[in-house]
């Protein structure tokens, strides 16, 4: 029988984990993850609205977004790393908030008197809102970047303290997180849209912003207050350090102290607080060509870097056709799927992908880190052999008679009448090529179920894979570079991703899809090869004894970074 002690220590226990720093941070993210997936979700509909229905203003915000991470992850991670942790977060939080809020009033207004702009000054006030609402969209992805390398990549580690247990935990939940909101959000904002108007949709996103930005301002507030680690960055420290041995010199000398006893410890704090490579010591075109200098300074970082392998395999695995995007959506209408269909695979997607997040924490425990990397690597690889065995078997439509860049051609050369019908560039076309219905019933579903049924499985793999990389990235990098290092991290995912779709503008007919699922695959399995260089390289051939335990990651090229994995 429970007795009132027990009660009184249950209750005790459960409002200090809902008080807890970890908690605060879950419902913190939770918050920002929801705006963000019903924002990405809506501002793709929007654009598509207000163009005709026409892809057009989707693409061109697809590659400004992902041409804009490539080129400034390093710069916004430089900046995440010379800032203290509170500002960063409360800065980055406000402008992405405040932007999306802007967003959504501008297109509100769009939307109300779109019949008058269309006219005013030959719809060039249009044309420019249009602009507008690009850029500010952009912004606003860009701080939320920006959010997501402070709180994911540096505050996790340190609410975690020292407990590589505690961080693999809080990894997975928000991983959860994430895969929870990617389903909810959208199904939210989209019945709202279709009960109501897109008016009614953006009026609704700006208002839940707006309560959500004060919301998650006080929760990092509160996260600071109990976490006084936060508080504490080593560059800073060391800045500090610098300024308060150089005020004390000063104060020897304003004392009476001889000029010899105080002179070389003052000129070699000078020369500390003000480095040779300052820019105030420069000229305009040196302080013009800082954000250049920072960039490539990032890139160089990165690739020495002792994880820098478990990175690029991360990345290379953004180069795939086998996901839940326009792309395989759009091929899977062309094989006979309807929308319910694809609505069930996405939830089983997810399903399978919060399952690959609890798998992950329990194989670390049982295996350690690196070799929970190596096992998910393997997991992902045997289940994509599924979408390889569909490229061959009845249904494919795979058809090698058929070159995979005559559909390009004919749109580019001559498909005039398409370019008067519909003048969306390659953008539009290649998603109308997907999107076409069959004209002849499909003889046999075998080869899209064999591809969706690897696709699927093949997330417990991935997500579990990714958590890997992730905790492998936040234990060995120095707190000094974390942002530079997780800002090029995201240019790289970009960059892949970007080549993913390029890859499928070059190739849209359906009859190639079958190659573009061959070479994802085999791209996923370069990226696997380069972590198992870094595995190999760290743990030798205990890589495969699973019960032996790990060393520490080797620091030979980096001799500066943590060792402890």
């Amino acid at each position: 029988m429970e007795t009132p002690e027990d009660k009184r220590t249950c209750c005790g226990s459960l409002r200090d984990f809902f008080t807890s720093a970890k908690f605060l941070i879950y419902m913190g993210h939770a918050l920002s993850t929801w705006g963000d997936r019903m924002w990405n979700f809506a501002v793709a509909v929007f654009l598509v609205e207000l163009y005709g229905n026409s892809l057009l203003l989707t693409a061109v915000y697809g590659l400004v977004v992902a041409g804009s991470v490539l080129l400034l992850g390093a710069i916004i991670g430089d900046w995440v790393d010379r800032n203290s942790r509170l500002k960063v977060a409360q800065t980055s939080l406000l402008v992405q908030n405040s932007c999306v809020i802007l967003c959504g009033i501008l297109l509100m207004v769009v939307f109300h008197f779109k019949d008058e702009l269309v006219h005013l000054y030959s719809g060039w006030i249009l044309t420019i809102c249009y602009i507008l609402v690009i850029t500010i969209a952009n912004i606003a992805n860009l701080a939320s970047t920006a959010t997501s390398i402070t709180i994911q990549r540096d505050w996790v580690v340190v609410v975690a303290g020292q407990d590589s247990s505690s961080l693999a935990d809080m990894n997975a939940t928000v991983r959860i997180i994430d895969q929870l909101t990617n389903i909810l959000a959208p199904m939210l904002v989209g019945q709202i849209m279709a009960f109501g108007s897109h008016f009614i949709g953006c009026g609704f996103i700006s208002g839940w912003n707006l309560v959500s930005m004060c919301v998650e301002y006080a929760l990092l507030w509160k996260v600071y207050q109990k976490t006084p680690a936060l508080a504490v960055k080593v560059g800073q420290k060391e800045q500090q350090v610098e300024l308060k041995q150089l005020s004390t010199q000063k104060g020897n000398l304003e004392n009476g102290q001889s000029p010899e006893e105080s002179s070389q410890p003052l000129m070699n704090e000078a020369s500390a607080v003000a480095r040779p490579d300052s820019p105030k010591q420069h000229g305009c075109c040196y302080q013009v060509s800082e954000p250049l200098r920072t960039l490539r300074a990032g890139w160089v970082a990165y690739y020495n870097q002792n994880i820098f392998f478990a990175g690029m395999s991360l990345s290379f695995l953004y180069m795939t056709v086998l996901g839940f995007d326009c792309i395989t959506t759009g091929y899977a209408y062309t094989q006979g799927l309807n929308g319910s269909v694809l609505s069930l695979l996405m939830g089983a997607s997810a399903v399978f992908g919060i399952c690959g997040t609890v798998a992950f924490t329990w194989v670390r425990k049982k295996c350690g880190l690196i070799r929970t990397g190596f096992l998910s690597g393997v997991a992902q690889l045997s289940c994509l052999m599924l979408c390889v065995a569909s490229v061959f078997t009845p249904g494919s439509p795979l058809d090698l008679s058929v070159s995979p860049f005559e559909d390009l051609y004919t749109h580019l050369v001559g498909g005039k009448t398409l370019s008067q019908s519909e003048p969306t560039g390659i953008h539009m076309d290649v998603n109308a090529t997907f999107a076409a219905p069959t004209e002849e019933p499909l003889q046999s579903y075998i080869s899209v179920s064999l591809l969706f049924a690897g696709v699927i499985a093949a997330r417990v793999g991935l997500w579990s894979f990714d958590l890997t990389v992730t905790q492998l990235i936040q234990e060995n990098v120095n707190e000094s570079e974390r942002g530079v290092i997780n800002g090029v991290q995201n240019s790289m995912n970009y960059l892949l991703d970007l080549l993913h779709f390029i890859m499928v503008i070059l190739a849209p007919n359906p009859e190639a899809f079958g190659l573009l699922v061959i070479i994802s695959v085999s791209f996923v399995a370069m990226g696997h090869a380069m972590y198992f260089r870094f595995a190999f390289k760290n743990l030798g051939t205990r890589l495969f004894l699973f019960c032996s335990p790990e060393q520490k990651v080797e620091t030979a090229d980096s001799p500066s970074l943590p060792t402890t994995v």
